[in-house]
């Protein structure tokens, strides 16, 4: 069988699997199976296959967001490593990529000896710290510039803030601070390579797979309303809305994986911006019909919309909003456009 129907068949397997109604306590569970499952060996970005990496992606999150959000960072892990150190080993176990810098929260490498650092500071937004084993992360060196580190994070002198983490939507996926008192890591790649690299914004197209993939899920309530003989015209149009808001991200997500496979070594950051923004227009507009479409009843009654419906909102605030827009037009200001022709 070809890796390409291996991964099809995996895909089908896990479309075909019950949704997580009840993840609090089996999203660690999930994850190895996942895992062992042959699941997280995906396609590479850029390498081909692009579009069937965020296909997995989408599948993930249509059936839980906190599951997504643990998987697409373990996945992203994996794939930072062989992009920036091709053909070394890999630990087993599972993953965390950590690339949050908010102004309160910075890790600084305070130490070296041979190819090891040491840390010290607090992360923000570290994503189900208290169930992974190995996390990279973006640390500060000695002369103030970024740098990727692997970390083990079973080490006593690594420490978890919980009472920051306030979470209702996302809740589950414990993303919470944790300290560095002198842990030690190993550098990965050269100072600022994190960011220059082409699978930064490759990887950044796959978030965008994440939210669609929900807004599907929700959307699919919807229709099965619609195919009801109760329903009404309001129902209807609502349901024309949110498949005219779809089918345009998904012509995006897939216009968007045939360049980033026929351009692999360039740089990403304007089709994937205008890829995000473009997503999280039509996942708005799918929040906003479902919940006119359907009222209450699905938020109170149905488990998966619910927790849907509250994690898709915090979940689609990893993008930036109007300073996201802001940057895309800066670039597009800068130079020639390039997508604006038929």
């Amino acid at each position: 069988m070809s890796s390409a129907a291996i991964f099809e068949k995996l895909l089908n397997d896990f479309a075909a699997r019950p949704v997580l109604t009840a993840p609090d306590n089996t999203l660690q569970r999930v994850m190895l199976e996942l895992i062992q499952g042959g699941f997280t060996t995906l396609p590479l970005p850029g390498q081909g296959h692009t579009l069937d990496r965020w296909r997995a992606l989408s599948a993930v999150a249509a059936s839980d967001l906190a599951l997504v959000k643990l998987f697409e960072g373990h996945t992203d892990a994996l794939a930072i490593m062989k992009e920036l150190e091709p053909g070394e080993p890999i630990a087993d176990g599972t993953w965390a990529t950590w690339a949050a810098e908010p102004h309160f929260a910075r890790v600084k490498i305070i130490d070296r000896q041979a190819d090891l650092v040491y840390m010290q500071g607090r992360k923000a937004w570290c994503s189900g710290a208290p169930m992974l084993d190995q996390a990279l992360m973006t640390a500060w060196d000695e002369h103030s510039r970024p740098q990727l580190v692997c970390v083990d994070l079973h080490q006593a002198n690594i420490r978890r803030v919980e009472d920051a983490w306030q979470a209702v939507g996302m809740g589950s996926t414990a993303s919470v601070d944790v300290e560095f008192e002198g842990a030690v890591g190993r550098c990965i790649g050269s100072p600022g390579q994190y960011l220059d690299r082409p699978g930064f914004w490759q990887g950044g197209g796959g978030i965008a797979a994440c939210w669609y993939g929900a807004a599907c899920a929700l959307a699919s309530y919807l229709r099965e309303h619609c195919k009801q003989a109760h329903h009404d015209a309001h129902s209807a149009a609502h349901l024309g809305a949110v498949d005219a808001a779809l089918c345009a991200a998904s012509a995006s997500l897939r216009e968007t994986a045939l360049w980033i496979d026929a351009n692999p070594r360039r740089s990403a950051e304007i089709p994937v911006r205008r890829l995000r923004a473009q997503v999280e227009l039509a996942v708005n507009g799918v929040l906003e019909h479902v919940g006119r479409a359907l009222g209450a009843t699905p938020f109170c009654r149905n488990g998966h919309f619910a927790r849907l419906a509250a994690d898709l909102p915090v979940f689609l605030r990893q993008s930036h909003a109007e300073k996201e827009l802001a940057a895309l037009g800066e670039l597009i200001a800068a130079q020639p456009v390039s997508g604006w022709s038929l």
